[in-house]
């Protein structure tokens, strides 16, 4: 009897086996692996030959590779992080025309036919599906001499839903839906290729080369439209060149079927004798599309630009000459109608760059699906990531590319920098004038070229101007508490120490030297090849030695996209970093950022594992996190657009799955009107300023930086000033708001948190939060709503309907649902706190290790349910990751008014085992401005044990 069994056993198995090798009748093959399960579409399939595999990374992500044929390449991914394969558990199930694979939470159904894969959730909820068909597609291509894919996988998306991520830049566009980005490492853009969903799934595409995201096509000079000119001629526009001052006359008027100068080489365009630096450019006529339907336009410019077309003006945007912008928008045109166009342009440099092109009509449908496409690879990768939220998701894409570090707590500390202090004394006179001022500080920065002029890359101080780096940092970390991070190229000077040293092993990319072309100074220069592992520990080996060894504190990882020398086209910025040391530039363009901080990272745990790491960059890549790396957005301009368009950059960024952003407060470019400003000039400089600063209090790091005029809060305007009084103000709240802020950065890395947060995070329920492009979470509890505008006093706010809302400044209450009109004098930005909020606030401290936070005053915001968990640990070192930290939790109940501090979990050395808590109560009948020598409802000592209080209704 029990042989019959096992023999029954045993035929049935191999029955399932034979199944699951076969396929149907019809012919398909697919078979289990270790860890999911390979689709092998055959001949009667739509796409005979491709394959498709499904690898099982746990209950909620799944890893899909697909190729045209053959056999599935050996790889090895810079953006995720080695983990144990086949330990998810799965099951397979053969449908009609399908098979599934299902974890316990999520299913994977490929169709036998397209291969088209779609993923649902244990409810049957489906999170999304490839395009009908399948969606994707392989073009043989040559990268460089490597053979590969250009690649293409597109999406369905649901007409209600909205996406986020892909990094940070300057396009001002929030909720991704519908949009385009073509996302290539550039000074103010960041890439990184990870989408989330309010639909609480996201999309890792792994792909190191230059990617596409939405419409692939390449722009169309104006030139394949009927343009017409200023009279009405056909042929191309009018354009005048004359000089910038009205006196100057008429330099040139010529026709021009195109606006192209947008490199290096374009320059040469231009009419010969004619001055940019002294100029100015007007482009007039009209122009008709083949086409009827939305048409879109690329307007690239440098300098002071202004764009008007069918007699509206689009664009009035400045930027520096060198660094220039690009601004997207989209037109409906009619077939056959001609539209008067205008640019007036003034270069504002000798080197400046212009360009306006467009693109036809896409069909809607294809222009709301999801879509990437990459330059170059070997297969199509990517990681379906599903979550109960969207910070499941986010923790999914932590999971996969490695945690984010706490990041040292004076980091979340003021940091001031500008371009550049010049000399010992006066960045130390910076610090000193801080500290006499009683203005909150921790963190002095250190720009370029504190080097001899000509030694670029040998990270020497110029003892003429820095005589005692030692004897300078020890006084910022002995005397003025201080931290100092410095500024740090993989660029080297033809002909200095490390140059040779590092061209003799062969780690630098040498085609910018044989080209000769200069950077700005007048020198000679290349990069190193960070993606090579010893050319990495060679320029950790020669910061340390010069550096670090000397007690620098953090490294500002500068031009890391990389810029090698800026404005010059894709193909040739790519030439200039080819080869890497794992193959061409055009498969590992994206990643340079990535590799960069890995070697500084990696150096400085191996030399000095108990201090933490901190690195700033320009540019990022997926995974950035895991090498306690922030990025902060470029060389933006100081201008009220680029403020405003800093808020969706740093919330995308964030919600890419990288939590430490930053940006120049202030805006790093700077007009020339304000280096002798005028009255009213200087007016708006110090409201600027004013208006920037309190919304860098709310991001995850408060750092003022920029050219001149000098950003130090003093050097902007007299104590006397609204300005200064406004700006010490809110650092000085930033400092109150410490356990706040370094509990959210514990929570970063405890709980996969995201700091700051676009509002859909926290109310994905409500539609109108989608596209709020100028307000934002910062934490669970705070809605910060910046003001952008000059002059402005107050500003419209969106109030999310799932809660009430209290002001922060005078704590009156707001139905949620609502837009309002928000009171915004000049020294207060809306800040709005959400009920149930439980805020703990410390007290006032000049430096973030001054003493610890008692007393602690919550804040309570009744009004429903909450709690926030309070996480402190010894703010320098790596010992929380083996525990050393503390957890509270505050939990307000509504119902019966009580407030529970629970029992403190956890220690760690300079834990205090006890303090004082105050506790504040606001309610709607009750509104308390925010006023920290306030009288508290209560006060108790704490040692560590659960207490409750109670509160009278």
């Amino acid at each position: 009897m029990k042989k019959t069994g096992i023999l029954s056993t045993v035929a049935l198995a191999a029955m399932f086996v034979t199944a699951i090798l076969a396929g149907s009748c019809s012919g398909e093959s697919y078979r289990r692996t270790d860890n999911g399960i390979i689709v092998q579409l055959n001949a009667r399939s739509d796409f005979p030959g491709q394959t498709i595999r499904l690898q099982v990374i746990n209950d909620r992500i799944i890893r899909v590779s697909a190729i045209p044929s053959g056999e599935f390449p050996e790889t090895t991914s810079l953006m995720t992080i080695p983990r144990n394969e086949g330990n998810a558990e799965f099951t397979i199930e053969k449908g009609e025309d399908n098979v599934v694979l299902s974890t316990s939470l999520l299913s994977a159904k490929v169709s036998l036919r397209t291969g088209e894969v779609s993923f649902t959730g244990n409810d049957g909820t489906v999170f999304l599906a490839e395009q009908e068909g399948g969606g994707r597609s392989f073009m043989a291509v040559m990268a460089m001499d490597e053979t590969g894919y250009a690649v293409r996988q597109q999406f369905e998306s649901y007409p209600d839903e909205a996406i986020y991520g892909l990094g940070a830049n300057q396009t001002s566009f929030m909720n991704l839906k519908g949009r385009d980005a073509d996302l290539f490492q550039y000074n103010t853009q960041a890439v990184v290729p990870f989408i989330v969903s309010n639909r609480n799934y996201g999309i890792l595409w792994d792909n190191n080369s230059r990617t596409k995201y939405g419409d692939i096509r390449e722009w169309n000079e104006l030139s394949s439209m009927k343009l017409y000119d200023v009279e009405g001629a056909e042929g191309g526009l009018t354009a005048v060149y004359a000089g910038r001052k009205s006196s100057s006359g008429v330099f040139t008027t010529r026709t021009e079927k195109e606006i192209s100068y947008q490199f290096i080489p374009d320059l040469v365009k231009f009419p010969q004798g004619f001055s940019l630096a002294d100029g100015r450019v007007t482009w007039e006529g009209s122009f008709e599309s083949d086409f009827s339907g939305v048409h879109k336009f690329m307007f690239n410019s440098a300098g002071y630009a202004k764009l008007w077309i069918d007699g509206k003006l689009l664009f009035d945007r400045w930027r520096q000459c060198w660094n220039a912008s690009t601004n997207y928008f989209s037109l409906p045109l009619e077939q056959g109608r001609r539209y008067p166009v205008k640019i007036e342009w003034i270069p504002d440099g000798g080197e400046s760059y212009i360009a306006l092109r467009y693109l036809t009509p896409l069909d809607e449908e294809e222009q709301q699906r999801i879509s990437f496409w990459s330059e170059v690879a070997d297969q199509i990768d990517y990681y379906f990531i599903s979550g109960e939220s969207m910070d499941g998701v986010i923790s999914g894409y932590r999971t996969l590319t490695g945690k984010a570090p706490v990041m040292p707590r004076w980091a979340m500390g003021f940091w001031q920098s500008r371009q550049r202090y010049t000399n010992q004394e006066e960045l130390l006179s910076v610090v000193r004038e801080y500290r006499k001022r009683n203005i909150p500080f921790d963190n002095i920065v250190l720009d370029w070229q504190y080097w001899p002029i000509d030694k670029w890359g040998d990270h020497q101080f110029d003892s003429t101007r820095f005589p005692d780096p030692d004897g300078m940092i020890k006084t910022l970390h002995n005397d003025l508490n201080a931290r100092i991070m410095i500024s740090v190229w993989p660029k080297y000077y033809v002909g200095t120490e490390n140059y040779e040293a590092m061209k003799n092993k062969g780690y630098l990319y040498m085609r910018n030297v044989e080209k000769e072309r200069k950077d700005w100074i007048g020198y000679l220069s290349t990069f190193y090849d960070a993606f090579n592992e010893e050319a990495r520990a060679a320029f950790w080996d020669q910061i340390n030695s010069a550096l670090y060894s000397r007690g620098i504190d953090a490294w500002w990882l500068d031009a890391t996209e990389p810029d090698i020398t800026s404005n010059l086209q894709m193909a040739e910025r790519k030439a200039m970093m080819h080869p890497t040391a794992l193959g061409s530039a055009d498969r590992y363009f994206n990643a340079y950022a990535l590799v960069q901080a890995q070697g500084v990272f990696e150096g400085q745990r191996a030399t000095d594992p108990g201090n933490r790491v901190f690195i700033l960059t320009r540019s990022a890549f997926a995974g950035l996190q895991r090498y306690s790396a922030a990025n902060w957005s470029g060389d933006i301009a100081a201008r009220w657009h680029d403020m405003a368009a800093q808020i969706p950059c740093g919330l995308n960024f964030s919600m890419s799955g990288i939590p430490w952003w930053t940006m120049d407060i202030g805006g790093f470019s700077v007009e020339s009107r304000y280096h002798n400003p005028s009255r009213e000039d200087m007016e708006e400089w110090r409201e600027l300023m004013t208006r920037w600063h309190q919304y860098g209090a709310f991001v995850p790091l408060f750092r003022s930086h920029g050219e001149y005029p000098y950003r130090e809060m003093y050097n902007t305007a007299p104590a006397s000033h609204p300005a200064y009084k406004t700006m010490v103000e809110y650092n000085r709240l930033r400092y109150r708001l410490m356990p706040y802020i370094y509990s959210l950065a514990g929570h970063a890395w405890l709980r996969d948190y995201t700091i700051m947060r676009g509002l859909t995070m926290d109310f994905s329920g409500d539609m109108a939060v989608f596209d709020i492009a100028d307000q934002y979470m910062f934490g669970p509890s705070l809605m910060v709503c910046p003001v952008t505008e000059y002059r402005a006093r107050s500003r419209r706010v969106y109030l999310p309907a799932a809660y009430g809302w209290y002001d922060m400044r005078t704590g009156d209450h707001f139905a949620g649902g609502a837009e309002i009109n928000a009171e915004a004098p000049y020294g207060y930005m809306p800040v709005f706190i959400r009920e149930g909020s439980v805020i703990p606030f410390g007290p006032e401290i000049q430096h973030t290790f001054e003493k610890a936070a008692d007393p602690l005053t919550l804040w309570v915001y009744t009004g429903a349910d909450g709690s926030f968990t309070l996480y402190e640990d010894e703010g320098d070192n790596y010992n929380y990751e083996n525990g050393a930290y503390s957890l509270i939790n505050f939990t307000w109940s509504e119902d019966d008014n009580t407030l529970i501090i629970g029992a403190r979990e956890g220690s760690y050395q300079g834990m205090p085992r006890e303090r004082t808590i105050n506790v504040v109560m606001v309610s709607e009948g009750q509104p308390v401005k925010l006023d920290f020598e306030r009288t508290p409802d209560k006060s108790f000592t704490y040692s560590g044990e659960e207490i409750r209080l109670q509160f009278e209704k």
